[in-house]
């Protein structure tokens, strides 16, 4: 029974975060998946659906780490069969690519369609000439290629579809690899295939969709498979929250067995969340914030991780005061982890008290009142003193207006805050 390994977004040089070591994850990542469900294994060949690389233009070391890894499949005699994807697909006006160049050194058999008067051309892989759009493995499989089509997707598929039927009998096996989304797995994704938009490559006979684009694992109807990303692209792919990995695949008689593996190096993640209250005062809430690293720390999950705290519910106090910057540099050093990220989520606490019906509107000076004392009110510092400062403030505004000195304005608020303070000690 054939075997071959699908992997797809491995996004080599991956460089968001401002880290040279989440640079080196996706390295080790896919050099470690290769080796232990690849080559320990020995399948037949490795798929790689779409962005091995993070960019069109990569550098040195990049291209290095690549070239390390795809030598390690050729030494076990494993072919790469791969497809351009969105990030590292042709540039426009440009004849050439960094896939085209692995692809003429030997590396991998890079997999394209041909354009004849804008419609898809399947032609065979030539060896020496290393270009075509298919081929038949010895092992019992043909593989098909593509393009990265982006919104043109559909149709393309129609074509490659007819193309396909076009082509004498070939192996056993049918896969074809592809890079693009289908609809209902991730949210806010335009653009996304219907599965009625893939169905022609079906009763084309393909029996292995292998796709890539989207970060998570999918699979529907035991012929579309989607591993997702190697490693993480961001927070929120952790394997909590986002399953993901590589797929390691039988294909015999009785059907597909395809399973996903996800035992292998990668950065670990760990996203925390602190729900503030009301009635905590800043230096509460960033001693909270503090106490609740220092615990998490100890529990040796934030060492050399990427850890995400969010701090969410409402604030007694204005949002603005809490640096954030500052709180995050001393979080992150409670924690040892490789990346803090600190979400301010938490918002202003606001009341709005209703006026009072009746038949008479109330006067100026009752407003003017309530206005303040739900100001007070949404600040944990003064709402004890909530309505004796709101008459305060009416007499500051009554000062301002009669154009007092700055001299007696200042001694006023000085005065009433000091009576303020007292009060509260009492």
């Amino acid at each position: 029974m054939p075997k071959f390994l699908h992997v797809a977004d491995v996004h080599l040089g991956f460089d968001r975060y401002d880290r040279p070591e989440r640079t080196t994850d996706f390295f080790l990542a896919f050099k470690d998946a290769l080796e232990k469900y690849a080559i320990a294994p020995a399948v037949d060949f490795v798929l790689i659906a779409g962005d091995l690389f993070e960019h069109r233009h990569i550098l040195p070391a990049t291209l290095n780490q690549a070239e390390i890894c795809l030598d390690l499949l050729q030494e076990a005699g494993i072919p790469a069969l791969t497809i351009e994807g969105n990030h590292d697909n042709l540039p426009y006006g440009t004849k050439t690519s960094w896939l085209r160049y692995l692809a003429e050194s030997g590396k991998i058999i890079l997999l394209e369609p041909s354009e004849d008067d804008s419609e898809q051309v399947y032609h065979p892989w030539d060896k020496h000439h290393r270009r075509g759009g298919y081929i038949d493995l010895e092992c019992g499989v043909r593989v098909f290629g593509s393009r990265w089509y982006g919104a043109s997707a559909p149709q393309a598929i129609r074509q490659l579809a007819t193309a396909m039927t076009h082509l004498p009998a070939g192996p056993q096996h049918t896969v074809m690899l592809f890079h693009h989304g289908l609809e209902g797995q991730i949210a806010r994704y335009s653009g996304a295939l219907r599965y009625a938009d893939v169905l022609p490559l079906k009763e084309a006979g393909v029996d292995y969709l292998a796709l890539g684009h989207i970060h998570k694992n999918y699979s529907i109807e035991n012929w579309i498979f989607n591993p997702g990303s190697v490693e993480a692209n961001s927070i929120a792919e952790g394997q909590d929250q986002n399953p993901r990995g590589v797929y390691l695949v039988e294909m015999g008689s009785t059907g597909i067995d395809a399973e996903l593996k996800r035992d292998y190096y990668q950065r670990p993640i760990l996203r925390l969340k602190l729900e503030a209250n009301k009635q905590q005062t800043q230096a509460e809430l960033e001693q909270a914030a503090k106490a609740y690293v220092q615990t998490t720390a100890k529990t040796g999950k934030t060492q050399d991780a990427i850890v995400e705290l969010r701090i969410q519910g409402q604030l007694g106090f204005n949002r603005l005061d809490l640096n954030v910057r500052e709180l995050r540099q001393i979080l992150h050093q409670e924690c040892d982890a490789l990346i803090f990220i600190l979400k301010y989520e938490a918002t202003g606490t606001e009341y709005q008290t209703p006026l009072p019906r009746g038949e008479e509107a109330p006067t100026r000076a009752v407003i003017e009142q309530q206005v303040f004392e739900d100001l007070l009110a949404a600040n944990v510092y003064y709402a004890p003193q909530a309505p004796q400062l709101a008459k305060g403030l009416i007499a500051l505004k009554e000062q301002i207006l009669s154009n007092q000195s700055v001299e007696e304005t200042y001694g006023f608020v000085e005065d009433l805050l000091n009576r303020h303070l007292s009060s509260e000690e009492t």
